[in-house]
């Protein structure tokens, strides 16, 4: 008995409370722990699949379907064409371990690949790893712009190279090549920081990666990128594997499309003025005199917008950038000259608005012009004799001018000027557009620190000294002539047609501060523009057509060192002379003078325009010729000298 009362004394004592107490904190835990475990992946299971789906997707932007530009008979001026590509999809090339084993199982492929279609090489093995660091989940664009015969060659042997496949890249093209290059301009790669799209809630999309985007980069393709650009792009959501590499396609959306633009030039009579300058520099501008439509503008010599299609080559550009003609440069907007005697109609419609002479004010013309010590001379240098306003106009008289301008007084001149649209940008949808100077005293004072004089008038009033207007601007004046006297905004947009199928009509629009003339006044110079042409003795009678009335004013302008004999050389015109259709102003430089450069010119445009347009049968001129200068031959319309007395 003593050894069990022992045995029970050395045994420990038990609690069942304290047992049962951590039995119930071990379930406790467990079922915590169970809990936890089924709302991971059960309850939560959806929302953390969502993040990893969201960590491993890419999103791509691809690039919109830019809008097409058409003449008013709906040519085609720039549209888009598929270029076929070869493309690789790295995720099926990849090798296990080093990048470089990569590479190299990429390189060998294109290797194989330029043997299959006879194509030179055009990546590195440089290429290759710049794009497996940058864009890996992208397939790599080997060849672009494939022609029809590599097409075949790879198709054929396309079982041969699994991951590589044949792609399609919209590129732009102008199919009328260099035909209104000036006009159209051309694109290049869009800054992708440029490119906004927008969610539902409007705000902006982000994108992991961008697919080339064209944008304008000049001309109406600059201009109007806005336009043309859609306005939204596609999307492309891909799933990448841990290496970044694709391994599934998750969803896309289609991209947008750009507007359509028709613009108001006539290829007929674009190809027409680009035809009559060839071999020369110089710009024409031909417009509709009815609503200010811009039918052809031209500046020559040109340049080929297909050649910066996808990009330009190095050798292209440094050679467009270095030729002397400067065939980039825009002469009808951008180029500022003196008009010479093609501004006279501006100087006689400012003395017969001023009251100061009528139509039938006579001047002598004796073949010179004594201002103070200073003798300013006719281009007729033996003289016209006693004329009025249209002989004046008919024989391009110097004298009648400057009589007829120091009677007005500068100002009147000078506003009229301004009033026609000279000394200020028209605001045409074109880049770089210059507004020309129209000088006046508060110049003068400014630029040459002198006060304004007589002979400044009397320079001003033919076209010369430090007056300098645009091509475009003088054939705008040029309608205001033909049509009476309304001065247009350029409509060079006739209308815009919107993704959606909506079509918006561009309004054609006047000046509002444009001339306002008398209608005896301007009948009286527009008599004298048709006598100068249909008068065997008139100044532009080179510019004469059989059937149609043509009205014109020649002009010519000395430039650069003074006696060296350089001339810019014009011709104004409009035709039929009673119901005018079409208004221009030609010019070319380094030319003889704008009867002898000019006008013939300007007969073959119109005989173009009339028989392709019109369908009339007039007979071809010949192609004027170009005779060799001769600094002392005299000239239908020499210029005087410049410094005023």
């Amino acid at each position: 008995m003593p050894r069990e009362r022992e045995r029970e004394r050395l045994l420990p004592e038990v609690h069942v409370w304290r047992l049962l107490l951590l039995w119930v904190a071990l379930l406790a835990l467990f079922g915590v722990l169970v809990h936890r475990l089924w709302s991971l992946q059960v309850a939560q299971s959806s929302e953390y699949q969502r993040r990893l789906v969201k960590q491993s997707l890419r999103s791509v932007r691809l690039p919109g379907i830019r809008g097409r530009i058409y003449d008013r008979n709906g040519e085609r001026l720039a549209d888009n064409q598929p270029s076929y590509c070869v493309s690789l999809y790295l995720e099926e090339l990849r090798k296990t371990g080093s990048v470089q084993r990569t590479v190299d199982a990429v390189m060998d492929t294109l290797y194989r690949l330029a043997e299959t279609m006879d194509r030179p090489l055009q990546l590195t093995p440089q290429d290759v790893r710049l794009h497996l660091g940058r864009r890996t989940p992208l397939p790599l664009v080997a060849w672009r712009g494939l022609d029809e015969v590599a097409v075949a060659r790879f198709m054929e042997h396309a079982l041969e190279f699994p991951g590589a496949a044949l792609t399609v890249e919209p590129v732009r093209v102008y199919p009328q090549g260099a035909v209104a290059g000036h006009v159209l301009g051309y694109v290049g790669r869009a800054d992708d920081t440029t490119l906004r799209d927008y969610t539902a809630d409007h705000e902006p999309e982000t994108y992991h990666y961008y697919l080339p985007e064209m944008a304008g980069k000049s001309g109406i393709e600059k201009r109007l990128d806005g336009l043309l650009r859609a306005n939204e792009g596609g999307k492309l959501e891909i799933q990448v594997d841990v290496t970044g590499f694709k391994f599934d396609e998750v969803s896309t959306r289609a991209p947008g499309m750009g507007s359509d633009i028709t613009l108001a030039l006539d290829l007929r009579i674009q190809r027409a003025a680009e035809q009559a300058l060839a071999g020369e520099r110089g710009a024409v501008v031909v417009v509709d005199p009815r609503n200010g439509d811009i039918l052809a503008l031209a500046s020559m010599p040109g340049y080929n917008p297909n050649d910066f299609i996808p990009a330009v080559p190095a050798d292209i550009w440094n050679r467009l950038l270095k030729d002397p003609a400067r065939p980039l440069f825009n002469r009808a907007t951008g180029g500022e000259y003196a008009p010479g005697s093609t501004f006279k109609p501006v100087t006689l419609l400012a003395a017969l608005e001023s009251g100061r002479i009528k139509a039938d004010t006579r001047y002598s013309c004796p073949g010179y012009f004594d201002l103070g010590s200073h003798r300013f001379r006719c281009w007729q240098h033996w003289g016209h004799g006693a004329i009025d306003l249209q002989a004046a106009i008919r024989y391009s008289c110097n004298v009648y001018l400057y009589h007829a301008a120091l009677d007005a007084g500068a100002d009147s001149v000078q506003a009229m000027a301004r009033a026609v649209g000279f000394g200020r940008k028209t605001d045409i949808s074109l880049d770089f557009e210059r507004a020309g100077l129209v000088p006046d005293a508060a110049w003068k004072r400014t630029a040459r620190h002198d006060n304004w004089r007589d002979g400044d008038t009397c320079n001003l009033a033919i076209g010369q000294g430090a007056l300098l207007v645009t091509p475009l601007q003088l054939a705008m004046f040029a309608a205001a002539l033909a049509n009476g006297g309304t001065l247009w905004h350029p409509r060079l947009m006739a209308r815009i047609v919107t993704a959606s199928g909506v079509t918006n009509i561009i309004p054609a629009t006047a000046v509002e501060d444009g001339p306002h003339w008398q209608p005896q006044n301007i009948r009286v110079v527009r008599q004298g523009m048709r006598d100068a042409v249909n008068q065997p003795d008139g100044s532009g009678k080179r510019a004469m057509l059989p059937n149609v009335v043509v009205a014109a004013k020649t002009g010519t302008a000395e430039y650069g060192v003074k006696g060296a004999g350089r001339k810019m050389t014009w011709m104004i015109a409009f035709a039929p002379y009673d119901q005018p259709r079409y208004a221009l102003a030609l010019l070319v430089e380094d030319g003889i003078s704008g009867g002898t450069t000019a006008a013939p010119r300007v007969k073959q445009l119109l005989t173009q325009v009339f028989n392709e347009v019109e369908h009339m049968n007039l007979p071809l001129p010949a192609a004027p010729l170009r005779p060799a200068p001769d600094p002392n031959a005299p000239a239908d319309e020499e210029p005087p000298a410049e410094e005023p007395a």
